[in-house]
Formats: structure tokens, C-alpha cells, sequence
């Protein structure tokens, strides 16, 4: 399920000082008196809510975190238009040497893991038979592999068929497709985060009581974590 760790934090006393640049005619002295002034006047504004304009400041809170996830909740991550991923895991290139019974979340059943190890050992398999270049005994087990897939098969190879190494890679690509079509989606992924707190302050108002309680719940009670979060992010809820 959900999980953060590796936390930063960044320019949050500065952005709390800057909060008060439009009655300033200079530069501000960016020091503690500054700040708890400039706190005092951020938990008065971040109260007005975001859209207001008021608690803009907010955007320039930086916060960065690495997160392990479900698959499923990707889109719901990727809705958000300042919410970075600085880098992620990769099913594209990784799919095949995962261990899914340790990268997927509880709910997977171990039918699903099953499938998906008979799907990757035949991908390798094939891989295997290309990179040695000789099909050798290996043609049988082929000419199973082609007609468990027939139907999607015949139409670029139709029977008779004959199996050579020039035609494997399409063998290939279809044992690929067939992994990547049925991963579940309670695979566990993770990735490096980038986002602000004026975006955790739509978040949290919209996803602390999702029905995901166990991923959503997650992220929200790791809000509450982060430093001024009740003053700054959730007293507008």
C-alpha cells in the first residue's frame, strides 16, 4: 500500500517572509523576526483558501519525497498539475525481472501472480532461444506458444507455419504484450515526487476521505506530518 519516506522541505521560511512583499517597498531581511511575523500573517491567508489568490505563498513551499504505490491510483496521481514525478520505477523496462510476489500489494491474489510468472518465464524463454540464435528442440514449445495465441498470431503468421529465428522476435513482442496487458494493478511501483503546498491543500481537501482509505488515507496522515501543516495546508478543512 501507499508509503512516503525521504522527505525535504524546502524554502518554506523564505515563502512565509514573502508572503507580506505587497505592502513591502523593499527587499525583505529573511531572518526569525521576519518569519514569525510572516507566520502569523500566512495562518490568517492560507485560511482564505486556495483560488483566492490569498494563499499563493503556498506555491512556493517545495516539498520532495520518494513514494511506493499501487498502480491503480497512477491517474488519480497524475491529475494534479503540480505534482511532479522527478523519476519513477518502470514496468516498461523492469516488467520482466520483477518478483511479483514481493511488489504486489495484498489484495493481488496468487492467481494473478501465478499468471504473471507463467507469462514473464515465457517472454524469457523466447528471449533465451533469440539470443542463442537456434531454435533446436525449443520448436515445439513454439509451435504451443503460437497456438495458445492464434488468434492474434495468424494474422501476421498464418498456418502452415513455419518457425524461424527471423520471425521469433514478433513471438517476442507478443509474449511482451501479453505480461504488460495483464499486470495487476496492485502492483507496487515507487517514484521521487516534487510538489508544493498549495497543491497538498487541494489534495487533502479532496482525497481525506477517498475511498481508497488505505492509500489516500496514507498520503493525507503524511501531510499532517510536514512542518506548519495544520497552520498552512489543512486549517482552510
Amino acid at each position: 500500500m501507499l508509503s512516503i519516506s525521504n522527505t525535504k522541505v524546502y524554502d518554506l521560511k523564505e515563502s512565509v517572509i514573502a508572503a507580506g512583499n505587497a505592502m513591502r517597498l523593499q527587499l525583505p531581511e529573511y531572518d526569525d523576526t521576519a518569519f514569525e511575523m510572516g507566520l502569523k500573517r500566512c495562518k490568517k491567508l492560507a485560511k482564505l483558501g486556495g483560488g483566492s489568490g490569498h494563499s499563493n505563498f503556498r506555491t512556493g513551499i517545495r516539498v520532495s519525497f520518494d513514494m511506493i504505490y499501487p498502480n491503480y491510483i497512477s491517474p488519480e496521481i497524475q491529475r494534479y498539475h503540480f505534482f511532479d514525478i522527478v523519476t519513477s520505477a518502470s514496468k516498461m523496462h523492469r516488467i520482466t525481472k520483477m518478483d511479483f510476489k514481493n511488489c504486489c500489494n495484498k489484495y493481488v491474489t496468487e492467481c494473478s501472480i501465478n499468471q504473471m510468472d507463467a507469462l514473464i518465464a515465457d517472454y524469457n524463454h523466447i528471449t533465451d532461444i533469440i539470443n542463442r540464435e537456434n531454435i533446436g528442440p525449443d520448436d515445439e514449445y513454439l509451435m504451443a506458444f503460437y497456438h495458445e495465441n492464434e488468434t492474434m498470431m495468424s494474422k501476421e503468421f498464418p498456418e502452415p507455419l513455419l518457425i524461424t529465428v527471423k520471425i521469433l522476435p514478433y513471438f517476442q513482442y507478443v509474449a511482451f504484450m501479453r505480461i504488460i496487458s495483464n499486470c495487476p494493478q496492485g502492483i507496487e511501483l515507487f517514484m521521487r515526487c516534487s510538489t508544493n503546498y498549495e497543491q497538498l491543500a487541494t489534495i487533502y481537501k479532496q482525497r481525506r476521505n477517498h475511498k481508497l482509505k488505505e492509500d489516500w488515507g496514507a498520503f493525507c496522515d503524511w501531510i499532517k506530518t510536514l512542518p506548519y501543516a495544520e497552520e498552512l495546508i489543512i486549517c482552510e478543512q
